[in-house]
């Protein structure tokens, strides 16, 4: 039986198995340095994404240097969304740091990719991704409708719609009986994945299209070699 395909993204969370019964009543507070932050650093994620847009029009690269630091925005957001109301998964507080930290147990990274559609730049982050935008506004209540705004990545780490609803529940879990629902924690580290996923698709690091599928759980799925023929790539323009 072949396993699904592999997304460039790759997106990780250990649930800490110690984490606080009401520390996550006050994390909030707590990320409020994190929050401003991410407020200018999206800022710049979307004026060094148009920039790469021009260039991957000219060259069909995404000049590296502002690739790396995309993704280190994404990576920033993303532990402190674990540890704050996307999933609450840790009490270890964040670093300020774009770089990739092993130690932390949450982590994302994203495939640099060698060349990228003319094309696609010009329709995939506003025409092709409106399914995916709708499907990600139901899981993060429209706080990251669109990533043309400034400050998406600062309202997606504060939480809200489904991602939202299921961490309440998982704080009011850990309130009353000191446990985080297992399959509630894989489902909501899924919902985040999808979330990122598009993320990375509209800010134009990948042609590939994210899937329609639910990837729970603290890991990517395992990239073993599929049985099945392998799927046609989009064409490059």
């Amino acid at each position: 039986m072949s396993s699904p395909p592999t997304f460039p993204l790759r997106l990780r969370g250990e649930l800490d198995p110690a984490v606080s019964r009401w520390q996550w009543l006050f994390k909030w507070l707590l990320a409020i340095p994190h929050f401003v932050i991410l407020f200018f650093l999206w800022i710049g994620f979307v004026l060094s994404t148009v920039v790469a847009g021009f260039a991957i029009l000219f060259t069909r690269r995404y000049p590296r240097r502002i690739f790396d630091y995309n993704v280190g925005v994404l990576r920033w957001s993303w532990r402190v969304g674990f540890y704050s109301y996307s999933a609450l998964g840790t009490d270890r507080y964040p670093p300020f740091s774009l770089a990739d930290d092993p130690s932390y147990p949450a982590g994302l990274d994203v495939e640099y990719p060698d060349h990228l559609s003319r094309g696609l730049v010009l329709i995939k982050w506003w025409l092709l991704a409106i399914p995916q935008y709708i499907i990600v506004a139901i899981f993060t209540g429209g706080a990251w409708s669109m990533w043309g705004s400034g400050s998406n990545g600062w309202l997606y780490a504060t939480g809200g719609g489904l991602i939202g609803l299921l961490v309440i529940f998982a704080g009011l879990a850990l309130l009353f009986t000191g446990r985080y629902p297992r399959a509630l924690y894989d489902l909501v580290l899924g919902l985040n994945r999808w979330v990122f996923r598009v993320i990375a698709y509209a800010a134009l690091m990948t042609d590939t299209y994210p899937p329609f599928r639910l990837d729970s759980g603290s890991g990517e799925p395992p990239a073993t070699a599929s049985t099945g023929p392998a799927p046609t790539p989009l064409p490059s323009a």
